[in-house]
């Protein structure tokens, strides 16, 4: 007989968010996907490039703090977490970015990963009602390639997304007349990253004097994206953090948070730490969404964190890895495929002579070596898929490793 449901259960079955059915698949499924029923070559082993994961070794005091720190585990820890690791993070903010004026009783709440703060951050800020039209519905402005979490968290919050291609011909800077005055009246949280994923572009104060000016004129949040803000190349010359662009320019942090994360500065992304800072009025609302959402970092986590932030030496170390393999590896790749050396972050974004897809597929199948295909980074918008016909290229392996695979990809495409 077939198994029948009582209507109650059958109707709670159905009762899901319906905006989980505008998600798109997470990239490195479309991947998984993409090699489906394709066989690499086996006498050559794999080479992965084709995740932003951290591959060079967590520094050792880090995992002594942490291990110290395991007798935390009998209490709950809070959701603003301890004020040693608030007053860590601030003073790092300070050595960092000359804030010495960051308060951290109100303008810092650590968070599990920029990742899931991100996510979270959109349910906090997005007010779906936001007038008395009942047609209205909200926008979210995202860079386009992205990092696919600000388009989840878009859609999950009852928002609609914008998106703003950053195309090689505009050195990847933002065209802001893509939306109109109506849609920028609508705009209530714009993402963006600094240095960009996948794009290695950072802003400088003029991107950011602009940028600020809009959100003046039409009352939108940023969400600033700093994740990859300690991957660069040159000591004098670091990226510009937003909170610092903010202070520059004589401005409070009004409608301003920035997203940091020790994953890639350290080396623990499975450690899932960072914080969240700015203006203090938002943070207070985000942090009561985090008690209820049940989001306090772990108290050895913590006790970790503080060891990570308080230290510096181990992120010129760090820096220094990442700039010898990009010396090596990308002018064996320039000679081959169009890139370039990035502002910042430790990806390349290289064109393909052919479909990006079929290159990655291909490259795959040939020299088990794996990118990821740019367009599944992106989405179509004013006619174009901004990240068709490039792959991302993350320079995470060791140097040996980006080497061999770097005379791969040539030999690769020297026979298409």
């Amino acid at each position: 007989m077939p198994l029948i449901i009582p209507y109650p259960i059958r109707r709670i079955a159905n009762n899901v968010n319906p905006n989980l059915a505008r998600l798109h698949p997470y990239p490195f499924e479309r991947l998984r996907q993409l090699f489906s029923g394709m066989t690499p070559n086996p006498k050559l082993r794999e080479i992965k490039l084709s995740i932003g994961e951290p591959q060079h070794a967590t520094p050792a005091f880090i995992k002594d703090a942490l291990t110290a720190g395991l007798g935390g585990l009998s209490n709950y820890p809070t959701t603003l977490g301890i004020p040693a690791l608030r007053h860590a993070v601030a003073e790092w903010m300070e050595r960092r970015y000359g804030l010495p004026d960051i308060d951290p009783e109100a303008h810092i709440i650590p968070v599990n990963g920029s990742r899931e703060a991100l996510f979270a951050f959109a349910q906090t800020v997005i007010d779906p009602s936001g007038s008395s039209n009942r047609s209205y519905i909200p926008l979210v402005v995202s860079p386009n390639p992205f990092y696919q979490i600000y388009e989840g968290a878009a859609y999950l919050a009852g928002a609609d997304l914008r998106f703003l291609n950053t195309l090689p011909e505009n050195n990847f800077a933002f065209d802001y007349d893509t939306l109109s005055d109506e849609e920028w009246q609508r705009v209530q949280l714009l993402f963006v990253c600094s240095p960009g994923n996948p794009t290695g572009k950072t802003l400088d104060l003029e991107d950011w004097k602009l940028l600020f000016a809009l959100s003046d004129k039409y009352g939108f949040i940023i969400a600033s994206d700093e994740c990859y803000s300690e991957i660069f190349f040159d000591e004098a010359n670091p990226p510009l953090g937003c909170l610092q662009a903010a202070r520059t320019l004589g401005r409070s942090f009004d409608r301003l948070v920035m997203f940091s994360s020790l994953s890639k500065r350290s080396n623990v992304p499975g450690m899932r730490s960072g914080f969240v800072a700015g203006d203090a009025a938002i943070l207070k609302q985000f942090l009561l969404y985090r008690t209820y959402h049940g989001s306090a970092m772990n108290p050895a986590v913590q006790a970790a964190s503080i060891a990570a932030w308080n230290d510096e030496s181990h992120v010129v170390a760090n820096r220094d890895l990442y700039r010898e393999k990009f010396a090596a590896v990308t002018p064996l790749l320039t000679r081959v495929l169009g890139t370039a050396m990035p502002d910042a972050s430790f990806y390349l974004w290289a064109r393909t002579p052919l479909a990006d897809t079929e290159f990655a597929r291909a490259l795959a199948a040939d020299y088990n070596v794996v990118v990821l295909p740019g367009s599944f980074l992106a989405r179509q918008s004013c006619g174009v898929n901004p990240g068709a016909g490039f792959v991302r290229i993350a320079l995470v392996a060791p140097l040996a490793e980006c080497l061999e695979a770097a005379d791969r990809i040539r030999e690769f495409v020297s026979k298409l």
